[in-house]
Formats: C-alpha cells, structure tokens, sequence
C-alpha cells in the first residue's frame, strides 16, 4: 500500500553515535522521494530537537527541528500538563534540566521541599542519588521516568540508559514509577498523531527496539518495522509477545515495505 508518514527511530536505526548506520541514509532518501513525510521520535532525554539537526545532518539526514521530537520533549509536555507549578527534584543528566528550564519548569535540590521526582539518564549517578531518592518518595511524591530505555546504542558497545537509574531508584523505594514517558507512553502517541496527522493505517514506525518502538506503532495503530541495526536479535523477537509486520536488516531496506 501506499504511505504518507513515518516515525523514525533515531539511535539504533539511522545513527550509531554520531555515524550513519550503512543502508539507513539511502532508506530515508528512498521515503523522501517516496513522498513519505517523516518524523524522528527519540528516547534520548538529553538533548533538544534542535542538537538533533546538527546531529543528524552530519550524518547525512537533512530534517528541520520540528521534524523531530525525544523523550525530553515527551518529559516536558507531560511535567508542564501535570506538575507545572511544582518544584521537581531531578535525577538527570544537565542537558535534561536545561529543557526544564527552558519551559519555565522549576526544580529544586531540597529532598524535603519536592513535589514530585524525576529520574532519567545521569552518567553521574551513584549511592548518594539513591539515597536522594529514596528520602524523597519516603514522602509518597510522585515519581516520573523520562523514558523506560534500560540500554542504548553507543559507538563502541551497547551502555546503560534511563531505564537502568529508573529501576534502580525503583527497587529501592519498592515502587514502581508514577510515568514513564518517551515512547511508547501515551503522551509519546499523542505527539506523534498531532505532527502526523494522516490516517495511522498509512503510517509507519520504524525502530530497532520491541518494547518501545514496535509498541509505540501497534498503540497508534500504525504499520511496524524492526531493523535489526540496533539493540534487538533473533533471539528477542523469539521470545517477545510483541510481533513486527516487517522484519528488516536495516532502514536501507525500506523498499521490502514501501514498495
């Protein structure tokens, strides 16, 4: 059939690091004078969309900033629609809090003053933020992820991602997370539907993780591709419930799908 949209993971589907996956260049130029209008949605919380144009235009990839959204975005929306007049405790790399600055959000370092904490990707993370942590939802405050990724793809070898610090505070707080945004959350399908606005049945979403990308697209009703670039195996899609319309080695390979 023919399509007139489609999500576009970013790492792990078109760029590993800062280089492009091989395929993935010639696939998104193959969309394009498709006339498939893309969108790329990424889970990485730490930087803005505009940081995605000087990204992946280095890599080959021409896209405008509003052609492209990440898990802060996602973060962002809902902490504005939820909690905008509370004082957030994050757990968080600096690229987030800028983004929470940025919209007017405000945080705070006080573990006994927070109304609600944030937890995300933080290179910096040890036994103190889990203390932090801790003391803070012993107040019952809500607790809020910014995207469920327990690893991502990096240029050498695969590292620990959002997901691993969320599941970390979460065991030791033995509560599981009030939200967890990015994809495939709720707020995430509703971004996409919004910069999307065709028919889900002639959409696409694209991506190399199962329980993230592959469900964000079977939640909008969307036609679902996984690339085997990334961070999912045979193995996994053996063992997932969650089942693909299109298996692919990579985004190159778009032409299985698009015809």
């Amino acid at each position: 059939m023919d399509f007139s949209g489609a999500v576009l993971d970013v790492d792990g589907t078109v760029v590993r690091g800062d280089d492009p996956i091989p395929g993935a260049p010639a696939g998104y130029r193959r969309l394009r004078e498709a006339g498939v209008e893309t969108l790329f949605v990424s889970n990485n919380p730490t930087k803005t969309p505009r940081a995605y144009v000087d990204r992946l235009g280095g890599a080959g990839y021409d896209i405008d900033a509003d052609r492209v959204f990440t898990a802060g975005s996602v973060t962002t929306r809902y902490l504005r629609e939820h909690h905008r007049d509370d004082d957030l405790l994050c757990i968080a790399d600096p690229g987030l809090l800028d983004q929470f600055a940025e919209a007017g959000l405000s945080t705070t370092d006080d573990v006994d003053a927070a109304d609600a904490l944030v937890a995300s990707i933080d290179r910096e993370f040890d036994y103190e933020d889990l203390c932090t942590a801790l003391w803070a939802l012993e107040r019952d405050i809500p607790f809020i992820g910014t995207d469920p990724d327990v690893v991502i793809p990096a240029p050498e070898r695969d590292v620990p991602g959002s997901g691993a610090v969320i599941n970390a505070i979460a065991g030791v707080a033995e509560r599981d997370p009030d939200a967890v945004l990015g994809k495939p959350s709720d707020t995430a399908t509703e971004m996409v539907r919004e910069r999307l606005p065709h028919p889900a049945k002639e959409c696409l979403v694209v991506g190399d993780r199962l329980d993230t990308d592959i469900a964000l697209g079977e939640r909008a009703g969307m036609t679902t591709v996984l690339v085997r670039s990334g961070v999912t195996d045979d193995g996994d899609l053996a063992a997932s419930e969650i089942e693909p319309d299109h298996v692919l080695d990579h985004l190159g390979q778009i032409d299985r799908v698009v015809g």
